[in-house]
Order: C-alpha cells, then sequence, then structure tokens
C-alpha cells in the first residue's frame, strides 16, 4: 500500500543540502546518476541566495541525548553506535510477533523519498528529504489485531555505545508512542535514508520515524522494539516533565511551550540574517491530519 500519499513540496522547499552533506558530495552523486540530480540543481540554485551553514555546523545540529545533550555531541559520538546488524523486535497485539533481521524488513518494503518539514519544539525548523517506507505498512506485515489502539515505540539503549545515558537526563531507554490511527496514517514514515543515501547514526540509524506534523521529538530514533497495546504507552517526554510535553505533541501555534513561542520558527540554513517565519498548524499537513482530532481540545490535549 506504499505511494498514498502525494507530496506538494517542491525542490526548491528542500533545506539545503549542507544541512546534512557537503556540496562535493551532492555534485558527485548528481554525476553518478544516484536519482537525485534535479534535486541537487535547483537546490544548488536556492544556495545562491542564502548563505548556508558549513558542513559542520549543520551536520553536528541534532538532538539525540543518548549522545550527548550538546547539538554537536551527536555526530561526535554517534559514530560508536552498530547498526549491523539490527533487528527491531514487533511484539505485543500482532499476529506475527518476533525479532525482525532490518534486512528482512527492507527486501519486503517499498522505499520511497519524502520531502517533510521538520520543525523541533525547540522553535527551528528545516525541510528534510527522506528516504523510507510507510509504518503502516510494515505494522500490516506484522498483522495488527482488532484490540490494538496504541503503538508503543523503544530506541536502542548501550551504554557502552552511548556515553549520555551515563546521566540521568531522561527516564532511559528513550521511548514514544502513537495512537494507532496516526501510525498507520500514510504521512508516517520509518526513515532509513536522506538524500538517497544511508541515514547518518546522528540522525537515528539505521531506522527512525517520522511524523510530520508533530514536534520532532516524537520522531524516535534508532528503533528496536516495536509494541501494539490497548492503552497509551508512556513517553520519553512527558515522563520527564509531563507540564512541557504531552502525548500528541502535535505542531500548534497556538499553544506555547513554556520555554519556547511556537508561533514562529527559525528555518536553518537561511544564513545569518534569515528571518524567522510563521509556524503552520499542524506543521502544514492540516488538510491530511486535522480529521484525526476533529472534536478533542487541542489546548488540553496537547
Amino acid at each position: 500500500m506504499a505511494h498514498r500519499w502525494k507530496n506538494t513540496l517542491k525542490e526548491s522547499d528542500v533545506t539545503p543540502e549542507k544541512v546534512y552533506l557537503n556540496r562535493r558530495q551532492l555534485m558527485a552523486s548528481a554525476v553518478a546518476g544516484v536519482g537525485l540530480a534535479g534535486i541537487g540543481g535547483h537546490r544548488a540554485m536556492a544556495q545562491d541566495a542564502l548563505e548556508p551553514n558549513s558542513f559542520e555546523d549543520i551536520t553536528s545540529y541534532n538532538n539525540y541525548y543518548e549522545f550527548g545533550t550538546g547539538k554537536g555531541d551527536p555526530a561526535r559520538y554517534a559514530d560508536a553506535l552498530t547498526t549491523e546488524p539490527w533487528s527491531v523486535k514487533i511484539d505485543g497485539l500482532v499476529d506475527k510477533p518476533g525479532d525482525y533481521a532490518f534486512e528482512d524488513i527492507m527486501k519486503a518494503m517499498t522505499v520511497e523519498e519524502r520531502i517533510y518539514r521538520f520543525r523541533c519544539v525547540e522553535a527551528w525548523s528545516m525541510v528534510v528529504p527522506w528516504n523510507g517506507f510507510e509504518l503502516a505498512d510494515l505494522l500490516d506485515m506484522a498483522g495488527v489485531q482488532s484490540g490494538a489502539k496504541f503503538v508503543a515505540f523503544e530506541t536502542a539503549l548501550r551504554p557502552d555505545e552511548m556515553p549520555g545515558v551515563k546521566f540521568p537526563v531522561l527516564d532511559w531507554p528513550y521511548v514514544e508512542g502513537l495512537r494507532l490511527d496516526e501510525a498507520m496514517h500514510p504521512l508516517t514514515i520509518m526513515a532509513t535514508g536522506i538524500y538517497g543515501k544511508d541515514i547518518p547514526n546522528q540522525n537515528g540509524a539505521p531506522l527512525r520515524l517520522v511524523v510530520p506534523w508533530k514536534y520532532g521529538f516524537k520522531s524516535i530514533k534508532s528503533i528496536v522494539r516495536i509494541s501494539l497495546t490497548d492503552s497509551e504507552p508512556p513517553t520519553a517526554w512527558n515522563k520527564a516533565n509531563p507540564r512541557e510535553y504531552g502525548f500528541y505533541s502535535n505542531v500548534n501555534p497556538e499553544v506555547s511551550h513554556p520555554r519556547w513561542s511556537q508561533a514562529t520558527e527559525r528555518p536553518l540554513g537561511g544564513g545569518l540574517f534569515a528571518g524567522r517565519k510563521d509556524t503552520l498548524m499542524f506543521n502544514g499537513y492540516g488538510d491530511e491530519v486535522a480529521s484525526l482530532y476533529e472534536g478533542m481540545d487541542l489546548a488540553k490535549f496537547f
């Protein structure tokens, strides 16, 4: 059931590739014909009017607290994460529970490119060309039972490879959750790449969740377990501070975070003098997902 969603963002909307890769790598990929030459051409022209961050600046701008709380820590330390072999345990209310090898998952899934807006609760944003497959297809493969209402996710916990987990910043392992209808929505993907390349460790290798209408911390990285449940699962940030982080965490410019106004955002890659822009409800995906929350008080269920 892949290809159920049609992208409305244009190639020129993509955050300059220097956010993730340097320009030399981009041009090399285009020449090699790996499928992104067209995107690269538009992006190169867009970059002429911007003052993008350096490769080092931008590839280190990640939140992945298992490797440290600084934006540069994931890029500095994530190379220690072993991503081969990798498996994902799928259990709970499914017909076919078990440990699924990453390579077997990839053989069964249809990988697409999805150009999505990415909005952090810290009020910065970017546009990322992900490669991945719809989470719905993976859940269908495991066979969702009728009693399932929620999907719980868990990140790898490897103290020997993740220096950040030595500190009690969060109650490790990092966990997240979605309602089943959110998880089955065509916009919800499991990302395995960026710009057609394997996803870097600091971005959540080898596979991570991407839910584009929610704040970035909902898109849990380096997933090792997916559990189907009949009750709302705990989430890492909600456990740490329920006053600031709700279960839903939909991008909503009308509901402020205590430390960061959500009304506007700072796009990365625009240079020192780039202005802020208004944040869109549901990060611009309201036409697709607003019906999921019809009748809900979104200030209460934030």
